[in-house]
C-alpha cells in the first residue's frame, strides 16, 4: 500500500520476538502484530532499534519484513528499517524490505566515520534515487554519533528525497525546529514529523508532529493510541495523564542491573519479558551478545505491568 502523507498517529517500531536459539520466532512475531492491530496502531515500523535490527543477519532481517508485510496483507503501512554504515550497503537493505512488501523505508545518516552534512545529504539523495518507496530519515545520534541538521532534513524534504522524519534524538528544540519548517516552509509538502520519545509524546504533538514512534507500544499499544486521541480530540488534561501513566511504565526499562549490562539489554529485555507475561510472544530472549535480565528482574517488569493495568 502506499503510505499516507502525511503519516500519522502511533507507529510502533515492532520487537523481534527470538527463540531460544536466536532464531527469528515467526509465530510470535505474527502475534504481537495481531496485539499491536488490535490495539488500533496507525502503521507498523520494522527493523528499527527496538526490532534489534543491528543484531540481525540479513537473513533474518528479510524474513520479518515478508512476514510481517504477508500477515497484514496492506491492511497497515509497513515501514521497514535500512539501517546500516555505509550508503551501499543501505542500498542493498533497499533492494531486500522493498522486494519484500515494505511500504517506505526508514534510514539513518551513514555511521562509523563521522560524515558532514553534504555528506548526509548525499547519502539520502542516492537511497531516493534508488528506492521504489518513500524514504524516512531517523535520527538517533546516540546510535550513529551525528545529529540530522533541520536545515538538511527540510531541504532534502523540499526536494522530496524524504517523506519523513523520526526523530529520536532527544532534542525537543531541533524536532520543533523540523516542524516549524514542515508547516511554514512553501516547498515542504506532505512531510511526516514523527518523534520516537517514549516520554513527551504529549509534548510533542502539542509542538505539532503528526504523530510517534515509541518502542514501549510494543507492550501497551492501546495506552499511546488512547493517548494519541485524547490529544487530537482536545482532551490535553486526559492526554497529559495517559502520558504520565506511560512514563511510569517506562520504568521498566531500567530493572537490568547496569553493573553487568548496558541500557540496551536491559530495554529491550523489559519488553521482551513484558510482551511474554502478557502472553504475546513465547520467548523473551534478545540478540547476541545482548546481556538477559534475571529472574528477579523479569519480577519487576511484572510488577510494572501490574501496576499499569496490564496484568
Amino acid at each position: 500500500m502506499t503510505i499516507p502523507t502525511p503519516l500519522t498517529g502511533v507507529v510502533p517500531p515492532v520487537c523481534t520476538p527470538l527463540t531460544p536459539d536466536r532464531e527469528v520466532d515467526v509465530p510470535s512475531l505474527l502475534r504481537l502484530v495481531d496485539h499491536l492491530v488490535r490495539g488500533g496502531v496507525h502503521g507498523l515500523f520494522v527493523l528499527g532499534s527496538s526490532s534489534e535490527a543491528a543484531y540481525l543477519t540479513d537473513r533474518q532481517r528479510r524474513l520479518v519484513v515478508e512476514s510481517v508485510t504477508g500477515h497484514v496483507a496492506g491492511g497497515l503501512p509497513v515501514l521497514a528499517g535500512v539501517i546500516d554504515m555505509t550508503t551501499p550497503r543501505v542500498l542493498d537493505h533497499v533492494r531486500d524490505v522493498t522486494e519484500a512488501g515494505a511500504d517506505a523505508v526508514v534510514a539513518t545518516a551513514p555511521f562509523y566515520a563521522r560524515t558532514h552534512p553534504a555528506e548526509i545529504a548525499r547519502h539520502y539523495r542516492l537511497i531516493a534515487a534508488a528506492s521504489p518507496v518513500p524514504v524516512v530519515a531517523y535520527d538517533i545520534p546516540s546510535a550513529v554519533h551525528t545529529k540530522l541538521p533541520a536545515e538538511v532534513v527540510l531541504d532534502l524534504a523540499a526536494e522530496g528525497a524524504l517523506a519523513g522524519l523520526k526523530d529520536s534524538s532527544g532534542d525537543l528544540a531541533g524536532f520543533r525546529e523540523v516542524v516549524v519548517g514542515a508547516r511554514t516552509r512553501s516547498d515542504v509538502k506532505d512531510f511526516s514529523v514523527l518523534t520516537g520519545s517514549e516520554l513527551v509524546v504529549d509534548a510533542a504533538l502539542e509542538v505539532g508532529a503528526d504523530g510517534a514512534v515509541p518502542g514501549l507500544a510494543n507492550v501497551d499499544p492501546h495506552g499511546y493510541v488512547r493517548l494519541d486521541r485524547l490529544y487530537r480530540s482536545g482532551d490535553l488534561e486526559s492526554a497529559r495523564a495517559e502520558q504520565e501513566r506511560l512514563c511510569g511504565l517506562f520504568g521498566m526499562v531500567r530493572v537490568g542491573d547496569p553493573g553487568r549490562m548496558g541500557g540496551s539489554s536491559s530495554a529491550l529485555g523489559a519488553f521482551k519479558a513484558a510482551l511474554r507475561l502478557r502472553g504475546v510472544i513465547d520467548c523473551a530472549a534478545t540478540a547476541e551478545p545482548q546481556v538477559p535480565l534475571s529472574a528477579a528482574e523479569v519480577e519487576r517488569v511484572g510488577k510494572y505491568l501490574a501496576g499499569a493495568g496490564l496484568l
